[in-house]
């Protein structure tokens, strides 16, 4: 039986190659097209899977929380990629990640009385600021000095207050978003068998059809070129919830979230290898805490 650190992990890597895929396919077609089309594929495997799979009884509630994780999903989907169209992405996708980390860390702690070792505690501190630096991508450059202020700072110094920066507010609702999808699967037996899965999945695509559907000028269908890898990186997406559900029941919720949350480490790694993308110097730190990380958060 394989340990829940070692599946929550495998989760990380499932999320992460579905994020880099998807953001591959994303520089061709529009990226809400995408997430649908991602979205529909994990739908039909997660249904062909609980056909098969007839193992299992689940009660109304465990289709219910599923269905709430599936839409926790959908809705961190929508905001992260209209806060990546407002704000700057070093900005936006770490902050994102953070809430996705911070949220259900905190629940555990405070609700569940999740209590990890001193190690495993220290590897949840460190968990942070490494996604913060690994997610992150280069700093915008400076701006050139300003003859003049712009219009609405005016306004600004006027109210006395500060807005956020664009996309901020957009990020913490998709960390919201994602963090409920992490922690609806909790409550889920494993003996619920596949159709709580099933009914994540199916939730995730009622929530990014609206979406889909309410933007204008983008079209609901890709090429068969990009469509069939879409429905393949969904399949994997599935597979990834899956993991991090059985990861959830046998580790503590704090411990197999923070690892399953760091696959924004595994875009930044294979667009290392394959894209030959040079890192930052704080995406080389990062990546460095983030294998401290999980070092402390797997010792036993």
């Amino acid at each position: 039986m394989m340990p829940g650190e070692l599946l929550a992990l495998a989760a990380a890597a499932g999320f992460g190659i579905t994020h880099f895929t998807a953001g591959l396919l994303a520089r061709r077609a529009p990226g809400v097209t995408v997430a649908l089309h991602t979205q529909l594929g994990g739908t039909a495997i997660a249904v062909a899977a609980a056909l098969l799979w007839t193992s299992g009884s689940p009660r109304a509630a465990d289709l219910a929380w599923g269905a709430l994780s599936g839409a926790g999903s959908g809705i961190g989907v929508a905001f992260l990629y209209r806060a990546m169209g407002r704000g700057s992405l070093s900005v936006v996708v770490p902050l994102s990640d953070i809430g996705t980390v911070a949220i259900p860390v905190l629940v555990g702690l405070a609700v569940l009385g999740d209590r990890p070792s001193p190690l495993g505690a220290a590897g949840i501190a460190l968990t942070i600021p490494a996604i913060w630096l690994a997610a992150a991508g280069p700093a915008p450059p400076p701006a050139g000095p300003r003859t003049t202020p712009p219009r609405h700072a005016g306004a600004h110094h006027r109210t006395g207050r500060l807005r956020p920066a664009p996309g901020v507010t957009d990020a913490l609702l998709a960390g919201t978003g994602f963090a409920v999808q992490y922690l609806a699967l909790k409550p889920v037996p494993l003996d619920a068998g596949l159709w709580p899965i099933a009914a994540s999945r199916a939730a995730s695509v009622a929530v990014t059809l609206p979406w889909a559907l309410a933007a204008a000028g983008v079209p609901l269908r890709l090429p068969a070129r990009q469509a069939l890898p879409a429905l393949a990186v969904g399949t994997v997406g599935s597979t990834a919830v899956l993991l991090y559900w059985i990861a959830a029941h046998r580790e503590l919720l704090a411990v197999a979230t923070v690892l399953a949350a760091l696959y924004p480490v595994i875009p930044v790694v294979l667009a290392l290898v394959f894209l030959r993308e040079r890192l930052t110097r704080r995406q080389i730190l990062g990546l460095c805490g983030a294998g401290a990380a999980i070092a402390l958060l797997t010792v036993p």
